[in-house]
């Protein structure tokens, strides 16, 4: 049986509604309030990894600390992903989620225990109010486990997504020795001690909303995994929260926004015994 029509919230924007439907709409009291924004005069920080292979190593690994420390969240450049990599991953994230309805719906579930999925919002079957966001969400380690389950259409998202998430993974582990260091462990303790690793990859598409100020493309939340590589396209709308208020991070082309997830957090206040770090 083909699922119905405006399964997706891509489809349902495509039929150019002036209201959101009301199942999206959010209580007066968790409604998006721009004028509460800080547009900081310092932004998160911003820190050069091309310094950990020289003299400045010790500096960019205080950044680090300190960015963990204070923050949670940082930004990276000078990373090593290949600019033309990065312009690959988007590109191909746009075509597929411009594919006909149905296209797209072939990777379509409402099951969130799917290794790959196409979906909208959250979780469907649960949520009382709804995200303004599709996603298709893909497992990519170990990639020979889960690659013949991604999309084959567009032709190359296949070999563009598997060569992007293996050089994340690549960026992933040399953050994760960055952060061993800065908290006076040795450079492998995090990828020791947490066993087997997974990583997962979703794009998110966020069509244009008639009526931005009664929803959210996504409410406020803690990534629940170890690290979160976040790469934004050029248009902004990522905000962090920053002693106590919520701070715009604008896109810088070609970086990439570190999250230090719960996992880290919570694994790491006991393994390491560093109680007094904000991030564990």
């Amino acid at each position: 049986m083909s699922p119905p029509a405006n399964l997706l919230l891509a489809d349902l924007a495509s039929t150019g509604v002036k209201q959101i439907p009301t199942s999206y709409i959010r209580p007066i009291s968790d409604r998006p309030n721009l004028s509460d924004v800080q547009i900081s005069d310092v932004p998160i920080p911003l820190i050069d990894l091309h310094g950990l292979n020289g003299p400045n190593h010790s500096l960019i690994i205080e950044q680090i600390s300190q960015a963990c420390e204070n923050d949670g969240f940082f930004q990276v450049k000078n990373h090593g992903i290949p600019e033309e990599m990065i312009g690959n991953v988007m590109n191909i994230a746009r075509q597929f989620f411009n594919l006909p309805a149905s296209e797209r719906l072939k990777n379509y579930s409402d099951d969130p225990t799917k290794n790959t999925r196409l979906s909208t919002s959250f979780n469907v079957k649960t949520e009382q109010i709804s995200s303004w966001r599709d996603f298709l969400r893909l497992h990519c380690y170990p990639l020979e486990d889960y690659i013949h389950e991604w999309p084959c259409n567009p032709p190359s998202f296949r070999r563009d997504v598997a060569e992007y998430c293996t050089s994340i993974r690549g960026l992933v582990l040399k953050l994760l020795e960055a952060i061993s260091e800065s908290l006076g462990l040795e450079r492998d303790h995090i990828d020791k001690n947490l066993g087997k690793h997974g990583q997962h990859m979703a794009m998110n598409y966020y069509p244009p909303c008639p009526q931005p100020e009664l929803t959210y493309g996504l409410p406020g939340h803690t990534d629940p995994n170890l690290i979160t590589i976040l790469l934004q396209d050029d248009v902004p709308g990522l905000q962090v929260l920053r002693n106590g208020k919520w701070t715009a991070v604008n896109p810088i082309p070609n970086t990439f926004i570190i999250n230090i997830g719960d996992q880290m957090q919570v694994n790491f206040s006991v393994l390491s015994g560093h109680r007094n770090k904000n991030i564990f």
